[in-house]
C-alpha cells in the first residue's frame, strides 16, 4: 500500500470518527431530554419509584407511589383527569401533562450520576431526589358524586367549573377504567368498542342541541339583533327555501316572547333568530367565544368542529342556531360557555392544576385568567334571567333545588347514529354563581329526563363544598 493510500484511508477514518463524535454530541446535547422523557426509557422507569404525588384541592392524594406501584385512591372516578403512568404503555392526563415536574430532577444534568444515585436509593444506602407534588383544583366529593351519577349510564361525561376562576372542580367520563390495574387491563381497554380510554369530557365531540341556544341568545342580544321584547311565531315548522325545519316531536310553542321561546326551547324560534342574525354576525361571536379554535387548557382537549363560514347556507345556519347541523362541541366547551354567562360575560381560562410544589416550595402557581370577553355584563344578565325561567317554569324544572335559584338549559341533540344525546348546562346560585356544570348522556333521549337530574345532584354536592 502506497503512502498516498495510507493517507487517504487515514483521512476516511478521521472523517468517520468526526461524524460519530458529532452524532454523539447531538444525541447527548439535543436529543437527550426527549429520549429521557420517553416512558419506555429504562431510566424513566427507574425514576418512577421516586415520582411526585398528585393531590386534590384539599390535599388528599389522587396519585402516589408505594414501593414500585403507582396507586390511584379514587380509581375509575378520576382516571380520565388524573391519568395513568406505565413503563409499557405510556402516560395520560395530568400524569402526562406534568411528567416533567413529577419526575425527579436530574443530578446536574448528568444521567449516569442520576442513575447511580437512584440505584443507591433503591438499595437503601442513599436518599434520592423526589419529584415535585402537583396540586390540582379537583374536589373529591364533587368528583366522586359526578362520576357515580354518570356511571348509571353506559356512556356519559360531565365537567364542573368555578365560573369565577375557571378552576376545574370535577371532570369525569364513563365508561372509565381502573388505573391501579392499568398494565394488566390495557389490551382489553384498547380493544373495547365503548372506548373507555377516551376522555369524553374534554375530547368527546357532540352536537350540543338546545344548550347552544345560550350562545345564540347571547349573540343575538349582544349584537342588537333582537331585544327581550321581541316576539316570535312557532307553528311547529319553518320553511327555508326547499328545506322544512321541524320542532322536536312536532311540538309548536305558538306566539311567544324571547324568554318564553328560550324557556320552552323552540327550535323554530331560534332558527329564525339565527337567520335574522346572519352568518357573518353568528360567526363573529363564535370567534369571540373561541369556539372552533384550540383551547388553552392544562390537558389536551379536542377542538370544536365548526363548518367553514363560506360553506354555510340558510338551512345550515338555522340548524346551528339551535345546536344542530355540522356543529360539534365538547362538554368542556359547553361548561365554559355556561361559566361565561355566570361570570358576567367574561370567559375564564380553565385550569386543573393549582400549583407545583417541590420540597415545600411552590415552583409554579396558576391563578384566575381570562380567555375572552365575548358579551357584555348586561347581555349575560339577560341570558341568566332566561336560564332561570327554564328551570322555574320551562323544560328544565327537574333541575330545581330547594332554596337555591338555578339557571340552566336543556338540550336534546339528535344524531345520525342512534337515539338523541341528553344535555344539561347550568350554574348556581343564579344571583352569585359559584358552580357551573355541563352534563351529556349519550343516546338516551330528553335532556330534562336524564342530564338535568344529574346536574341538579352535582350542583347540590358542589354548593356544599365551594364557597
Amino acid at each position: 500500500m502506497t503512502n498516498k493510500s495510507i493517507r487517504t484511508l487515514s483521512s476516511l477514518f478521521v472523517l468517520f470518527f468526526a461524524v460519530l463524535a458529532l452524532r454523539q454530541l447531538y444525541v447527548q446535547l439535543v436529543e437527550a431530554p426527549r429520549i429521557a422523557a420517553r416512558p419506555n426509557n429504562p431510566r424513566h422507569a427507574l425514576l418512577d419509584a421516586f415520582r411526585g404525588r398528585i393531590l386534590a384541592s384539599d390535599g388528599s392524594i389522587l396519585a402516589h407511589t408505594v414501593g414500585s406501584n403507582r396507586l390511584y385512591p379514587l380509581g375509575p372516578a378520576a382516571a380520565q383527569v388524573v391519568g395513568y403512568v406505565s413503563a409499557r404503555y405510556g402516560q395520560s392526563g395530568i400524569e402526562a401533562a406534568f411528567d416533567g415536574a413529577l419526575t425527579p430532577p436530574s443530578s446536574n444534568g448528568d444521567a449516569l450520576a442520576q442513575i447511580a444515585s437512584l440505584a443507591a436509593a433503591l438499595r437503601g444506602s442513599a436518599r434520592a431526589a423526589q419529584g415535585a407534588d402537583v396540586v390540582t383544583t379537583i374536589e373529591p366529593p364533587i368528583q366522586n358524586r359526578l362520576y357515580a351519577l354518570l356511571a348509571r349510564y353506559p356512556r356519559a361525561a360531565g365537567v364542573v367549573l368555578d365560573p369565577r376562576s375557571g378552576a376545574v372542580l370535577a371532570l369525569a367520563s364513563v365508561p372509565s377504567y381502573d388505573p391501579n390495574q392499568f398494565d394488566s387491563e390495557f389490551p382489553g381497554l384498547r380493544d373495547d368498542p365503548e372506548s373507555p380510554l377516551l376522555d369524553r369530557a374534554a375530547d368527546g365531540l357532540y352536537p350540543p342541541g338546545s344548550t347552544f341556544k345560550v350562545f345564540t341568545a347571547a349573540a343575538a342580544l349582544d349584537s342588537g339583533t333582537v331585544t327581550m321584547d321581541a316576539r316570535f311565531e312557532d307553528p311547529g315548522y319553518l320553511e327555508i327555501g326547499n328545506f322544512l325545519l321541524h320542532d322536536n316531536e312536532s311540538e309548536a310553542t305558538g306566539y311567544q316572547d324571547l324568554t318564553n321561546a328560550f324557556a320552552l326551547s323552540s327550535n323554530v324560534d331560534f332558527a329564525q333568530i339565527a337567520l335574522r342574525m346572519g352568518t357573518q354576525t353568528f360567526y363573529r361571536y363564535l370567534d369571540r367565544w373561541g369556539i372552533g379554535v384550540p383551547l388553552d387548557f392544562d390537558l389536551p382537549a379536542q377542538t370544536d368542529r365548526v363548518p367553514p363560514q363560506g360553506s354555510i347556507v340558510p338551512g345550515e345556519l338555522a340548524q346551528m342556531g339551535f345546536g344542530q347541523g355540522a356543529l360539534l362541541v365538547t362538554p368542556l366547551q359547553m361548561a365554559l360557555l355556561t361559566a361565561t354567562i355566570a361570570n358576567a360575560g367574561i370567559e375564564p381560562r380553565p385550569y386543573v392544576v393549582r400549583q407545583v410544589v417541590r420540597n415545600g416550595v411552590t415552583i409554579t402557581a396558576a391563578s384566575a385568567a381570562t380567555l375572552a370577553n365575548p358579551v357584555s355584563a348586561e347581555t349575560a344578565a339577560k341570558v341568566t334571567a332566561m336560564m332561570v325561567a327554564v328551570v322555574q317554569r320551562g323544560t328544565g324544572t327537574p333541575a330545581q333545588l330547594p332554596h337555591v335559584t338555578v339557571a340552566g338549559k336543556t338540550g336534546t341533540a339528535t344524531n345520525p347514529r342512534g337515539s338523541s344525546h341528553s344535555w344539561f348546562v347550568c350554574f348556581a346560585p343564579a344571583q352569585s354563581p359559584r358552580v357551573a356544570v355541563a352534563v351529556v348522556v349519550e343516546n338516551v333521549g330528553y335532556g330534562a329526563t336524564y342530564a338535568a337530574p344529574i346536574a341538579r345532584e352535582v350542583l347540590a354536592a358542589a354548593l356544599q363544598t365551594v364557597r
